[in-house]
């Protein structure tokens, strides 16, 4: 997904987030409905993780430095985790909290339609904008599957809001059971039960997130398509004569940092050696045009090896 499409689904999710909390909360506050206030509890941590994503890729685009010499791409992978501790520590358990309390102290819904009507504008904005992400998901994963897409997906913005909307949309499905169970039964502890099962739906959501931008944060490798197509590059250079390592790991959704560990023929001449060198930079980023450095790394195989037994020991 491209920062201009990452942004516009973020921008359309902030819209309808903010629009759609100030709702809630008015209705939770004359209806006195505990799902309700969960709804809009949150409808306003999405609101304010998405402010954070927009953050995290604004600072993302910062240059590099001599402090930060591969630039500050992982600031949107640290964000996006921020995000999923937002998720978890608010959202669910302000939902949590306020669910148990009301089981606990049950209390008597008014004016429920004012809850239907919100409700039901709520899931037709939060529906706008989950389809509008899935499309330009869609477009992104290819032949993926979306547990693939996801797995594999370098931006954690592309997947970030995609599970912020697919829960929001089911988290106002069991609102709306709630609030009509109580209604229909009497029963006032249904509305916190829904409130329950919201802040659930929402642990696993930020759990989900947690999982997916943590490896991303500590370090993930390129697409293992990408990795072999170098490595097959690097072996079809001249003077190479074996391909000992190809390292690879994402500075950002669109910066990936190579480190090739080499064998060079012992004939070969140190100019023969920078030509190949150069060669093998300019024919990796033509073909890959997210790979900003490469390293190449002239070590003789028993010396890989051996040095590689040593680091796997340690």
């Amino acid at each position: 997904m491209s920062t201009s499409s990452s942004k516009k689904v973020i921008f359309v999710a902030l819209a309808g987030n903010t629009l759609i909390a100030i709702t809630k909360f008015i209705a939770s506050y004359i209806t006195g409905s505990s799902a309700m206030l969960s709804e809009g509890i949150h409808s306003l941590v999405d609101t304010g993780n998405q402010g954070l994503l927009l953050y995290g890729m604004k600072q993302a685009k910062k240059p590099a430095s001599e402090e930060f010499p591969f630039g500050h791409g992982k600031e949107i992978y640290f964000w996006s985790f921020v995000v999923s501790i937002m998720v978890f520590a608010l959202g669910a358990g302000v939902s949590l909290y306020g669910g148990i309390k009301h089981v606990i102290h049950p209390a008597h819904i008014e004016s429920p339609l004012i809850n239907y009507i919100v409700l039901g504008l709520a899931i037709l904005f939060e529906g706008a904008a989950f389809i509008y992400a899935l499309k330009e998901f869609k477009q992104v994963k290819g032949q993926l599957t979306y547990f693939e897409a996801v797995k594999q997906g370098k931006d954690p913005s592309m997947f970030v809001v995609l599970f912020e909307d697919g829960a929001a949309l089911l988290g106002l499905f069991v609102a709306l059971i709630g609030v009509f169970l109580a209604e229909l039964t009497g029963i006032a502890v249904f509305d916190g039960i829904a409130s329950i099962i919201i802040g659930v739906i929402l642990a696993v959501t930020a759990i989900l997130l947690a999982i997916e931008t943590k490896g991303l944060l500590i370090g993930e490798s390129a697409d293992p398509k990408i990795v072999k197509a170098i490595k097959d590059m690097v072996d079809q250079i001249d003077p190479i004569e074996r391909t000992n390592e190809v390292l690879t790991m994402h500075m950002g959704p669109n910066y990936i940092l190579v480190n090739v560990s080499a064998d060079f023929s012992p004939e070969a001449s140190s100019d023969e050696v920078e030509g190949s060198i150069a060669e093998l930079d300019k024919r990796i980023k033509k073909r890959f045009p997210d790979v900003r450095r490469i390293f190449v790394e002239a070590e003789s195989r028993e010396h890989f090896l051996v040095t590689h037994d040593e680091e796997m020991k340690n």
